[in-house]
């Protein structure tokens, strides 16, 4: 994923699905091993619709 990017915390199935679907790209926070509920995903992915699901997940 080339550019800006934003991180968001969603469910782990949702970010499977994104990571699935090409939108989002799994986040390791330089330790090795994916972390299961974040994603980071590019502009093209809608990220005020992503940033409302994230904002609902973790509130």
């Amino acid at each position: 994923m080339r550019g800006e990017t934003l991180l968001l915390k969603l469910p782990a199935a949702r970010v499977a699905e994104l990571i699935a679907a090409g939108v989002g790209s799994p986040f390791d926070a330089n330790k090795g091993r994916p972390m299961k509920e974040w994603v980071t995903v590019g502009a093209e992915a809608g990220w005020l619709a992503l940033a409302r699901e994230a904002a609902a997940f973790v509130g």
